[in-house]
Formats: structure tokens, C-alpha cells, sequence
């Protein structure tokens, strides 16, 4: 993931600004918030921690209600064509594969798949989980809000602390 920070930020560093750099790598899958306040920190654009983190949220954010609320049905329409339902399927199959820490708290497994930032976690994939297992979107919501919150203290301790102490 660092490198595919690093690589981002590189190719939009002077071509936009810094806050538009982390915002977008936190709206990206697999990047997310995790990638936005690691492109955030001292190591990298040095933005303000207090600037960055509503920046790095409302980015990671903005995909959630979108993917609860059509997901499903932009997976059916993809399967209906051969090499996007291959696709569909894929997504499906990956998320359904990581549904046990999920399904068996729900709103709790659901704040913890979202905000540990291990690989494969974070907001998207258990923003398809909670669709494909019709958590109600208003849990839904609230666990994603919450694991995103939990994600954003701890990141901030890396990427500021952490990185903060061997760059700043």
C-alpha cells in the first residue's frame, strides 16, 4: 500500500493541491483513509494533522452510502454481461470470503473489519459486506462511521507519531 501511496502522490504532487491529493487517495479502494493520512503525514506532504483528518474521513466517507445503496443492483447489471459478471462475481467472492468477522458480531464486526487497517479491510469492503449480508443501512452507516473513526485515531498515530517522530 505504501508504494501505491507513494506513487500517487508523486504523479499529483504540483499538479494539484495537497489536500486534494489525500482526499482523493482516501476516496480510492484499498488506499482509503489509511493511504490519505500516510500521504498526509511528515514522511510525505506534511499537512497539518488537524487538516487532514476531517479531509482523510470525509473522503473515505463519500463512497459508503453509495455502495450500501447500489451495490447489489450494479452487481446484478454487471452479470449480465460476460466479462463484467466475471468481475461482479470476483468482488462478491472476496467480500464473502471475510464475511465470518462480519457476520458473527455485526455492528461490532462490522466497526472492527472497518477500522483495524489490516489488508483488505476498511470502509469499502465492509461497506459490500453489510450490503451483501442486508445489514440495515442505518447500522450500517453507524458501524462504517465508527470503524472509519477507530481507523482514524489509530493511523493518525502512525502516520503522525510514528512517522511524525522519524521525519518531522
Amino acid at each position: 500500500m505504501e508504494d501505491l501511496v507513494l506513487w500517487v502522490t508523486e504523479n499529483l504532487m504540483g499538479k494539484v493541491s495537497n489536500e486534494v491529493i489525500i482526499f482523493l487517495i482516501s476516496m480510492v479502494p484499498i488506499l482509503e483513509l489509511r493511504g490519505g493520512l500516510l500521504a498526509a503525514s511528515p514522511a510525505l506532504l506534511n499537512v497539518p494533522i488537524l487538516r487532514a483528518i476531517p479531509i482523510c474521513i470525509i473522503g473515505n466517507f463519500i463512497p459508503v452510502p453509495f455502495i450500501l445503496l447500489f451495490i447489489k443492483a450494479i452487481f446484478n447489471w454487471m452479470k449480465k454481461f460476460e466479462k463484467l459478471g466475471k468481475i461482479a462475481v470476483w468482488f462478491e467472492n472476496k467480500a464473502m470470503n471475510k464475511k465470518d468477522r462480519v457476520e458473527k458480531y455485526e455492528f461490532w464486526g462490522l466497526v472492527l473489519f472497518v477500522g483495524i487497517p489490516l489488508p483488505g479491510t476498511g470502509a469499502w469492503t465492509g461497506s459490500l459486506i453489510a450490503a451483501l449480508l442486508n445489514i440495515d443501512f442505518k447500522k450500517a452507516i453507524a458501524a462504517v462511521c465508527v470503524g472509519i473513526m477507530l481507523a482514524t485515531v489509530i493511523m493518525s498515530c502512525i502516520s503522525y507519531g510514528l512517522l511524525g517522530v522519524l521525519f518531522g
